[in-house]
């Protein structure tokens, strides 16, 4: 492990305490006034972590594109766990995330704080019963992130949207917005190092995380439509963020002059 990964991991490990006594502060806040610490609240307390996890682990950031508004289904294509608290930065938002999530050490307590919103992918009943919830926060005005590839890649192309999780806002005629992540290297190396996917195991994939300079981490967001039908509201997404992503390969592959 180099000083670096150990120095920022020992960043992470105190701004995540803070993250999390801020939370129960807010929580204290809400019952000694009777009330339950709502989803808007959780989002926005994601919004205000995400700024302090990124600069602890020594991530820059860029948001792109117009922000998608209220109740909105955002959907993105899906590299790490890292996503989450990339689109946490760029907005106020909930997040759909696979189950297990929910039972790591540590991550997924606040992850729960958080207001994620937990699918079980090998489960058709768990999908629509996650549908459900998500149809609560986006009535509430809390726009959702949905990773609708179903799992992480290593970003050389955007594997097909799966659309059952479209249905909240497309049976609730509301605008879906597409949104490409990308990870830029500066120096030595590839987006996929930094990516997590297949095999890779939680630890040494952060420890290698934690030890890369110059790591800008990119959102950019597509306009948003209002679409007829899960299936055309899935192809047209997928289209939308593969176009956004291979732009961006692109213009990172031109000469410099």
């Amino acid at each position: 492990m180099s000083w670096r990964a150990a120095w920022r991991g020992f960043l992470l490990v105190a701004s995540l305490l803070l993250c999390a006594l801020r939370f129960q502060g807010t929580a204290l806040a809400a019952f000694l006034r009777g009330r339950r610490v709502t989803s808007r609240q959780r989002a926005e307390w994601m919004h205000d972590c995400g700024r302090i996890v990124l600069a602890a682990m020594g991530i820059h950031y860029r948001v792109e594109g117009d922000l998608p508004i209220g109740s909105t289904l955002i959907v993105a294509n899906h590299l790490s766990y890292l996503d989450i608290v990339i689109a946490s930065v760029a907005l106020p938002c909930a997040f759909v995330a696979k189950e297990e999530i929910g039972r790591w050490p540590f991550f997924g307590p606040l992850s729960k704080m958080g207001g994620a919103i937990f699918v079980d992918r090998s489960s058709r009943a768990s999908a629509w019963e996650t549908a459900d919830e998500m149809v609560l926060r986006l009535a509430e005005g809390v726009p959702v992130v949905l990773f609708p590839e179903g799992t992480s890649t290593d970003g050389s192309e955007v594997i097909r949207f799966h659309s059952t999780l479209f249905a909240p806002a497309v049976e609730g005629r509301l605008p879906v917005a597409p949104a490409a992540i990308f990870y830029e290297r500066r120096g030595a190396g590839m987006e996929s190092d930094l990516c997590w996917f297949g095999d890779d195991t939680f630890l040494p994939h952060l420890l290698r995380v934690l030890g890369v300079d110059d790591f800008m981490a990119v959102i950019r967001f597509g306009a948003a439509e209002v679409f007829p039908d899960r299936g055309t509201a899935a192809w047209r997404s997928h289209e939308a963020v593969t176009a956004m992503r291979s732009e961006e390969k692109s213009t990172a592959e031109l000469p410099c002059v």
